[in-house]
């Protein structure tokens, strides 16, 4: 991988604090943070919701035709859906490569949801564009990659 330095500085009151060297592989590394905590924490967040409805009223997503072939009631229904959303998460915290596919498949599976209930489709939208970045993370996952950000890391120590 090619490494690319750059000068971050940071500036607190009008004042430069220390300006550091910042490689391609470090600025890598906290993108990849960033983005398992993001896709670790906000599935658990949202399916302790699905029981809490205080974020929104989860049933309203549900599709109309989907819900009709339900042997059970939308709200058991979401229950379910946040025991998997919560399990999806701590997925991604503990493996975060399949974690990431496996978010990602989700987030597709909702997004085809919503579209095929033709409501929703800003938030369908969103959803595929939240899958693009599980698949981010989980492809930053990969064995070879993670390799060389710890080399990275600790040839910058």
């Amino acid at each position: 991988m090619n490494t690319t330095t750059s000068h971050a500085k940071t500036f607190t009151s009008g004042e430069a604090v220390q300006s550091r060297p910042r490689t391609l592989e470090s600025s890598i590394a906290t993108t990849w943070t960033v983005l398992r905590l993001t896709f670790g924490l906000v599935p658990v967040v949202a399916g302790l919701d699905k029981f809490t409805n205080l974020l929104t009223n989860w049933e309203s997503y549900l599709n109309p035709a989907f819900a009709n072939i339900l042997p059970l009631s939308g709200q058991v229904f979401m229950g379910v859906v946040g025991v998997i959303e919560i399990a999806a998460g701590i997925l991604v915290l503990a493996r975060p490569r399949i974690g990431g596919f496996v978010v990602m498949g989700w987030l597709i599976a909702i997004a085809l949801s919503l579209i095929a209930s033709g409501q929703y489709l800003d938030v369908a939208v969103r959803d595929v564009v939240m899958a693009i970045g599980a698949f981010t993370l989980a492809s930053l996952s990969a064995s070879d990659v993670q390799s060389r950000l710890t080399t990275a890391k600790s040839y910058a120590s």
